[in-house]
């Protein structure tokens, strides 16, 4: 098997996490990198283009939201930083102007399960010639090879998308893991996990059993981010754990050719001889030295 191939991408997602603090932001970057992750995911809204005036003029709740929203001007600073730390940076835009925005910086564009029918977003992302991910939470496999179709047409030929349940925090039960084949065979694009049940097990599974090869998860430092009470965020301790359970089970996976390995090869003259089915075999029974 193919070791790039079989390599896996883990992408930290920072969500509202950061405080609007840049030094602590930079926390998060560092913290992925020495997780092992291979990205680092923001996003960038205004909640004034985020929810209706509907919902905003009746719910303190949503309008408390602007306290999540990312500085503009971090985007040079998190973007030198990932850098600084060999990780690639992306954000998701949440409105039509941030992909402009994001442009300049980020490695790849990652579109939310929320945004999936917005069709001239992802056609504004896909123009860009940038790599786009795209969740699939709440959506059908119609709704998903239509998102799929538009990216595709619009510049971008090899969407990679992430199957997901949007509940905050999902039931392991509900997780529907064989969905990632189901749409992998229906859309031909390399499919992943975003995870929100915390549990290793379920993206053990999701890897190992059901091909994903991307894993998205919500990361916070310290158990004091704006999103870690609801209950779907891993500490860096917790998700470095199961990267490198990962990495261990795909070394583990080998090259498929069936041939004594290094560590067998002393015992290999030690099988028993075909001729009297004593050990070892008979070459080496006359220069047996047990001292040797």
């Amino acid at each position: 098997m193919d070791k790039k191939e079989n390599k896996k991408k883990f992408i930290a997602e920072v969500s509202s996490n950061h405080h609007r603090d840049l030094n602590r932001s930079f926390e998060f970057i560092d913290a992925a990198a020495q997780a092992g992750c291979h990205s680092v995911k923001f996003q960038l809204f205004k909640i004034d283009q985020l929810f209706s005036s509907e919902i905003l003029e009746r719910s303190e709740e949503h309008r408390k939201r602007k306290e999540w929203e990312l500085p503009l001007e971090f985007l040079p600073e998190l973007a030198a930083r990932c850098k600084k730390n060999s990780i690639e940076f992306s954000c998701t835009p949440f409105y039509m102007d941030a992909v402009a925005q994001l442009e300049p910086y980020v490695d790849f564009y990652k579109i939310a399960s929320y945004e999936l029918l917005w069709d001239d977003l992802l056609s504004a992302c896909a123009e860009t010639g940038k790599p786009v991910i795209l969740s699939t939470g709440m959506a059908d496999i119609q709704e998903i090879q239509h998102a799929v179709e538009i990216l595709r047409n619009n510049g971008c030929a090899s969407p990679t998308l992430l199957h997901c349940t949007s509940a905050y925090p999902t039931p392991y039960s509900e997780a529907n893991l064989a969905a990632i084949e189901t749409i992998g065979e229906a859309t031909g694009c390399k499919v992943g996990w975003s995870d929100h049940t915390v549990e290793p097990a379920t993206i053990y599974r999701a890897i190992h059993r059901w091909g994903a090869k991307v894993i998205e998860f919500h990361l916070d430092l310290d158990g004091k981010g704006d999103e870690y009470e609801a209950g779907h965020c891993w500490l860096p301790d917790q998700i470095a754990a199961v990267i490198r359970e990962v990495e261990k089970g795909l070394v583990a996976d080998g090259n498929g050719v069936k041939e004594p390995v290094p560590s067998e090869l002393p015992d290999r003259m030690w099988r028993a001889d075909p001729s009297d089915g004593l050990r070892p075999l008979k070459q080496i029974r006359n220069d047996f030295d047990p001292c040797s």
